[in-house]
């Protein structure tokens, strides 16, 4: 069974693409180009499900049309309009040796140098030009902290934790 943590989010699916079961795609992250995984990954009813690319072509610098095998017509692919794309972590292979993608932190656990264990990265909000950790905490409540290099002190991979040392204030806003 795949899990949400194994995976990244790459763009999302627009709308079925002529008659032979194409999909138009924007993308975030053109790692189906680059990486080796044979297929990316949608959610259909809570289920993240496999489909195998048969193939693609890039229409613009953020957008593609993609052909999922089994997926022979225009009816068939308008069950993928608005689909989120997905693709496996471990097949992941980065453009640039500094970046990571949008979605690596998800799962986190935010610990603050004052304020202790603040919850989990539940998402990123990157609407605006500060990109921003969406964490929910234990009570259920959201906070969104700004992705600063300045506030991390350090981040622990294996144990999913970053350990950060907020300004005073800024959980009050």
């Amino acid at each position: 069974m795949i899990r949400r943590e194994e995976l990244i989010k790459i763009g999302q699916f627009n709308k079925p693409h002529g008659v032979r079961g194409e999909l138009s795609f924007t993308f975030t992250d053109d790692v189906f180009d680059r990486g080796e995984s044979p297929y990316i990954v949608c959610c259909i009813d809570n289920i993240y499900v496999p489909f195998f690319i048969e193939e693609y072509r890039f229409k613009t610098g953020t957008t593609a049309l993609i052909k999922l095998a089994d997926v022979e017509s225009d009816e068939a692919a308008r069950d993928f309009t608005n689909l989120e794309v997905f693709y496996p972590k471990a097949y992941y292979v980065e453009d640039d040796e500094d970046a990571t993608p949008d979605d690596y932190f998800i799962g986190f656990t935010i610990n603050d140098i004052t304020y202790g264990t603040l919850g989990e990265v539940t998402a990123i909000d990157d609407s605006t030009i500060n990109v921003l950790f969406v964490v929910t905490t234990p009570d259920e409540r959201e906070l969104l902290i700004p992705i600063q290099e300045a506030f991390v002190r350090a981040i622990d991979e294996e144990g999913r934790i970053i350990h950060m040392d907020l300004p005073e204030g800024l959980l009050d806003m």
